[in-house]
């Protein structure tokens, strides 16, 4: 496996888990706006989106200079 095949292998993954994450993340506002759950878990919620999206920004960035 070359290092391009891995980073395109890692974006792929990055990809579906930032998908999941701010479906999780639009959910937990949904449910905020509801008053189904405190309003702390959106904070949670969006650092892990942002982090995941983060993080895929990097493997596209890494994936495209190689």
């Amino acid at each position: 496996m070359t290092l391009k095949n891995a980073a395109l292998l890692a974006l792929v993954g990055t990809i579906l888990m930032t998908a999941l994450l701010v479906w999780t993340f639009v959910l937990t506002f949904l449910n905020v706006l509801r008053d189904l759950v405190p309003a702390v878990t959106l904070f949670s919620s969006f650092i892990y989106a942002f982090c995941c999206f983060s993080v895929m920004v990097f493997f596209y960035v890494f994936h495209r200079a190689q």
